[in-house]
């Protein structure tokens, strides 16, 4: 049986994979990949901690469907507003989407 440590610290490095992601990329689109991977991070903990916890309690299992849930609404809104973005500005690298700007 694999230790729970071994999850978390699985977890853990995605996440930080997932954040390194977010903060080295310019795109925006894989600016968005790298939230995914911290959202994926967090499911791997919700089961984890769900299969080593009580098992006749399902709340991690519903928890880990709600951040799914989350996750593709978020693809698809942050898809929606790149194809705006490079509809209108034909880029989408994240520096020079400005468009707040007066």
């Amino acid at each position: 049986m694999v230790p729970l440590s071994w999850y978390l610290i699985f977890a853990a490095a995605l996440f930080s994979i997932g954040l390194f992601g977010v903060l080295s990329r310019r795109n925006a689109v894989a600016i968005l990949l790298g939230v995914e991977l911290m959202l994926n991070s967090v499911n791997i903990n919700l089961a984890a901690f769900w299969r080593y916890g009580d098992v006749s309690q399902m709340a991690g299992q519903v928890f880990a469907i709600i951040v799914f849930a989350v996750a593709a609404a978020e693809v698809a809104v942050g898809l929606a507003l790149v194809i705006s973005v490079y509809r209108r500005r034909n880029t989408v690298v994240a520096d020079e989407i400005n468009m707040m700007k007066w």
